[in-house]
């Protein structure tokens, strides 16, 4: 989780002579961030006695306690740490990070208005940041859920960065990937000044040169240097609007890159995560389509299914129009009654599951061979988006590749030919799919 992330610069480590005892030191916190830090006290083989204030709870115990128990899976029992701390008269720095980490463990529970409200309160009375939201992974299944949106909207009213900081970037970004396009605008204009600068003096010899008498220019020579001033100016203006285009589209394609990157996934443990999570991992294969269709586009896949997992090859089928149904059973605030159907179930057998999940260290043993979208609207969106760049009507059935870098390899109309697909894409040992990352 984004708050229990350890920031190792600028602190020290403090040590104490009490023998196999964990001390957890809070950090001196950049107003921007808030974290806390372990630290693991240095011990004394003379020593054997635990001091009373060792015993003693506090909130900052609780919520490294809390932390600790959610990287081994015990989501319930990190939750109630959390809630504990929230108890112990916690300043604002514990309090804030109490609320964020219960929000995580909510959101994994898939009780997205509780997370909501855990990241309400953080956020009005204790200065946690939005952005720390957008970006945390263990927060993937709570941004698809009708509760981000509202609490997306609460901070845009309240002046929050809600994430529209990323189309600032999006110019760096796009600079990094066509570094002289800075260079050619400058020529651009420069050399469109300097031809019409020249034409602004060569019209009046033309004038002159037309009418004839002494001392009058050649005609032919000035004409051919206005023709080639305003030819110049013209070439020169296409291009520039030209480079705009191209950079327009670019922009569009890292924008659509870092739409697909956020796009949430329930894995066949049922855990939701963001498809970034997957990169170096899988190679996702979208099918859209029809039920039908995408179904037996998966049938036929089975036949060569030990040789796509050799590939790292991860179905993620889309089914037109599943994103629409939730939308008719929304009512006032809050998640509609199907919401929770698309994240993770609650109850004895998800305790047991959860106890099996260590965080980030499983997350490539719980990759199978197909995942289920977590938020159908928005990844039917993204397609038809992908769908009107490559000049395909959106709507039709399609198949989308994607490389273990996470960018789209390539595409096609229809169902692949899956006997195609393992010839084109290299085993996951191979050179090839390193140099792919």
């Amino acid at each position: 989780m984004a708050v229990a992330a350890a920031l190792a610069l600028n602190h020290h480590l403090l040590c104490f002579s009490n023998p196999r005892t964990v001390t957890w030191i809070p950090a001196k916190l950049n107003p921007q961030k808030r974290a806390y830090l372990s630290f693991t006290s240095c011990t004394s083989s003379s020593s054997s006695s635990t001091s009373p204030e060792a015993n003693v709870q506090t909130a900052e115990s609780c919520v490294n306690l809390g932390l600790s128990l959610f990287s081994k899976g015990r989501v319930k029992d990190a939750l109630a740490q959390f809630e504990t701390a929230l108890t112990l008269d916690p300043n604002a720095m514990e309090a804030q990070a109490a609320l964020y980490n219960k929000a995580c463990c909510h959101a994994y529970r898939g009780e997205g208005k509780k997370a909501a409200d855990c990241l309400r309160t953080a956020l009005r009375e204790y200065n946690l940041k939005f952005s720390t939201i957008l970006n945390d992974p263990d927060l993937a299944s709570f941004r698809a859920l009708p509760e981000f949106k509202e609490l997306q909207e609460e901070a845009r009213i309240g002046g929050e960065d809600i994430g529209y900081s990323f189309q600032r970037d999006l110019k760096l970004i796009s600079e990094v990937q066509a570094p002289f396009r800075g260079v050619r605008r400058f020529f651009y204009v420069a050399f469109s000044a300097a031809a019409g600068i020249s034409t602004f003096f060569t019209i009046p010899r033309l004038f002159r040169a037309i009418k004839g008498g002494d001392g009058a220019p050649d005609i032919w020579e000035t004409a051919g240097n206005v023709a080639i001033n305003v030819g110049g100016i013209i070439v020169l203006v296409l291009l520039f609007f030209w480079d705009n285009k191209k950079e327009e589209e670019q922009l569009a394609q890292i924008s659509r890159d870092e739409t697909l990157s956020r796009l949430p996934l329930r894995l066949s443990t049922n855990r939701v995560v963001e498809l970034v999570q997957l990169r170096d991992t899988v190679r996702p294969v979208i099918l859209a389509g029809s039920k039908e269709t995408v179904s037996l586009a998966i049938k036929k896949a089975e036949r060569f299914r030990t040789e796509l997992l050799k590939r790292g090859v991860l179905l993620v089928p889309v089914i037109w129009g599943e994103g629409r149904a939730p939308q008719v059973e929304k009512k006032g605030f809050g998640s509609p009654s199907k919401t929770a159907a698309t994240l993770p179930s609650i109850g004895e057998d998800f305790e047991k599951r959860t106890e099996s999940i260590t965080a980030k260290s499983r997350l490539k043993a719980e990759v199978r061979y197909k995942a289920e979208v977590v938020s159908p609207a928005e990844w039917e969106r993204w397609i038809k988006d992908q769908q009107k760049s490559e000049g395909v009507t959106p709507g039709e059935d399609v198949y989308i590749i994607l490389r273990l870098d996470g960018r789209v390899r390539r595409s096609g109309k229809g169902m692949p030919d899956w006997q195609q697909i393992v010839k084109e894409l290299p085993p996951m040992e191979a050179l090839l799919s390193k140099l792919e990352r």
